[in-house]
């Protein structure tokens, strides 16, 4: 009775739902393996028997009998006078099968097992729930916000997993409160000890992606194709689009009339403006799309033998003076964007400027993090720096107008004879 007892304690674990029979037969013969092996110094002897859904147990230990004085193995060889208590008619060289109560163990080891079990438990459940959330890596998942800390929100899914999003998987125009529903795409899953950290992201490009294929049916259903995203999460996104049907308008069927489909998506991404453009092969063309809303008069594109810092090449384009803000963007967010969704680094220059020179030409006169300060905002020649107003490049980086005044000077004598 005392093994049936003990199954019967294990009933929580038994019957939850989440293990199968086969499964939870299985860890149990695991866990009782063990407890054998340390007790007896080897369980290759016994057999255990298990019914999970009667809570009964049998171990038995199967051993050889041999002549009195004759055993080298207690655990797997029985004398013959021992066997006899057992059963009167055993000869040497039989095979006693005797039933082992767990009793014997002793009290620690019916403990130590019974924590043993436990564990296992939650290792199995730790690794499906690992094994379900890995298959879902890149998908759209929704949860509840359940706790909310200072660098992370804790999700709870409908079936109790705990989910991480943290702040710097946020759009900064993100707020949530207890109970509210949050969307993102699983970005990862790993396990950490015997628990899965499950990551969830808003600001990962494939997330916009993810709100195309749900929102827009032709993108769901393949008649559109999304080919390329770039993203400043919460302020501003390219996507290029495509489809191979004539007979559709991928960037028309993907906005709708008024911007009445994509409008769902802009409102869920914090009113994140996006830009849909035609995607082509055409390399020309599709730069000066991704440049959108100015329009470029002509470009040379330059590639690399191997990329450099992620890009396949850089591309002179040159524009109208009027056209150069709008390619440049407010806080060279529109050069930025574009680059990142064509793969090149993007030079822009005015129609009919004079021969200019790299900002990097200079590197061994003004320090490396101002000439990125520039760059940021799509200035990377000298003259695209002294055509700007000193009250303008103020405003737009993080520079003193001492050090910008420098600049210019140090830029102006490489043009004075």
């Amino acid at each position: 009775m005392e093994n049936i007892a003990l199954i019967e304690s294990f009933s929580e674990f038994k019957d939850n739902k989440s293990i199968d029979r086969v499964t939870l037969m299985s860890i149990l013969e695991e866990v009782f393996r063990a407890a054998l092996k340390r007790k007896f110094g080897s369980d290759d002897n016994f057999d255990i028997i298990i019914n999970p859904d009667k809570g009964d147990l049998e171990i038995w230990r199967n051993r050889v009998v041999v002549a009195d004085g004759m055993s080298e193995d207690d655990n797997e060889e029985i004398e013959l006078s021992e066997a006899r208590k057992i059963e009167p008619d055993f000869e040497i060289g039989e095979d006693v099968s005797e039933e082992v109560k767990l009793v014997q163990l002793g009290r620690r080891a019916i403990l130590a097992l019974r924590q043993n079990l436990i564990s296992k438990i939650y290792e199995h459940d730790s690794t499906n729930i690992f094994k379900q959330f890995k298959d879902l890596e890149g998908e759209l998942y929704t949860a509840e916000v359940h706790h909310i800390r200072h660098n992370a929100i804790i999700l709870l899914d409908d079936d109790g997993n705990e989910i991480v999003l943290p702040k710097s998987e946020q759009i900064r125009s993100d707020f949530f409160r207890k109970g509210d529903s949050v969307r993102g795409v699983v970005k990862s899953v790993e396990l950490r000890g015997n628990k899965p950290a499950i990551i969830l992201s808003r600001t990962s490009p494939l997330f916009l992606t993810k709100l195309f294929e749900q929102e827009i049916p032709e993108v769901f259903d393949g008649l559109i194709t999304v080919e390329g995203v770039a993203r400043i999460p919460g302020e501003k996104a390219k996507v290029a689009v495509d489809s191979y049907d004539d007979r559709i308008d991928p960037v028309g069927a993907c906005v709708g009339v008024k911007g009445s489909r994509i409008h769902g998506i802009v409102r869920e991404l914090g009113n994140e403006n996006i830009d849909v453009i035609n995607y082509t092969k055409n390399e020309q063309l599709y730069i000066a799309r991704a440049l959108s809303p100015a329009k470029v008069t002509s470009m040379e594109i330059e590639l690399y033998e191997t990329e450099k810092n992620g890009k396949k090449g850089r591309v002179k384009v040159v524009l109208k003076p009027e056209e150069v803000s709008k390619a440049i963007g407010k806080s060279g967010v529109n050069i930025r964007l574009a680059s990142e969704l064509t793969g090149y680094e993007i030079d822009v220059q005015r129609e009919g400027a004079e021969e200019d020179v790299e900002l990097t030409e200079f590197v061994d006169e003004i320090e490396g993090w101002i000439i990125q300060e520039f760059k940021n905002i799509g200035l990377d020649t000298a003259r695209s720096v002294l055509e700007t107003s000193v009250e303008e490049l103020v405003k737009r980086t993080d520079l003193e107008e001492e050090t910008i005044l420098d600049v210019q000077r140090i830029l102006r004598e490489e043009f004075e004879e």
